[in-house]
């Protein structure tokens, strides 16, 4: 299956009153840093109920990477840069997986089962790809395309938050910094966080050299953009006020990508 070109959705699963898949922050902005979200909502189509999931199970960390959207918002405003960011939850498709990976329609995880994706037929995934993962991902081919165009290829960033406790294990470390091949932008990052005082994973706690990240590797790694996955422990932004104690810490950072990799820019706001 092809990417479509177009944003609106397959109208057979989204109804015209319901959100967008994604929603994209300073569509116009010139600063070549492009930031993404994958699992940003935990929100499920209409035609779709609950999918067979209590309260706690579709809030949960296996539904939305709690935080990561806001922070995601918040940085993208404060220093001027385009975020597209997914409006529905990865439990109704994965938008950092291969379509073919078991993992894009989870049946289970971390000791929860999801009756909505058992037993899908290859029509069903195809209308949740068609209305919601190409959409978003289509969406930003454009914005990285739109960003090439007026200058230099943009710094690409993932942010992703995890569970501080999965499968009854603890992770001590509060941020992680992912990355395979290039790590242009991981050692800006890594060396960041360390001096902002934050316990900090290379690789930690996921590897950006497993195969599951599928937005990076699709968007940045194939074509050549500086790139890194940065992940969030939740309980460090799981509120206003957490988000609000490291997006200041994450916005030094990223503000001096463009000057210590070589990117020509204007000024990104302090």
């Amino acid at each position: 299956m092809s990417a479509r070109s177009q944003n609106n959705t397959d109208n057979s699963l989204l109804t015209s009153s319901e959100p967008s898949p994604f929603y994209v922050v300073n569509p116009l902005a010139t600063v070549p840093i492009m930031l993404v979200c994958d699992h940003a909502s935990c929100r499920f189509p209409r035609a779709l109920g609950d999918m067979g999931l209590d309260p706690f199970a579709r809030r949960c960390h296996l539904a939305i990477d709690i935080g990561a959207g806001k922070l995601t918002e918040i940085l993208a405003k404060s220093l001027g840069v385009t975020a597209v960011i997914a409006q529905y939850s990865r439990l109704v498709v994965d938008c950092n997986r291969q379509l073919m990976d078991p993992g894009a329609f989870l049946e289970y995880g971390d000791g929860i089962i999801v009756p909505g994706n058992r037993n899908l037929s290859q029509a069903d995934k195809d209308a949740r790809a068609n209305a919601i993962y190409w959409p978003y991902h289509t969406a930003i081919d454009e914005q990285v395309k739109r960003l090439r165009a007026i200058g230099p290829s943009p710094a690409f960033i993932s942010i992703h938050s995890f569970t501080p406790v999965l499968n009854g294990v603890s992770r001590a470390v509060q941020t992680g910094v992912l990355w395979d091949k290039d790590s242009r932008l991981s050692d800006i990052f890594l060396e960041g966080f360390r001096a902002a005082g934050f316990l900090v994973g290379d690789n930690e706690p996921y590897s950006g050299k497993a195969p599951q990240d599928f937005t990076i590797d699709h968007h940045a790694e194939e074509t050549g953009l500086p790139h890194v996955g940065i992940e969030i422990r939740q309980d460090m932004i799981d509120d206003i006020a957490g988000i609000n104690e490291i997006a200041p810490a994450m916005h030094r950072i990223i503000e001096t990508i463009p000057e210590k990799i070589g990117l020509k820019q204007d000024r990104i706001p302090a």
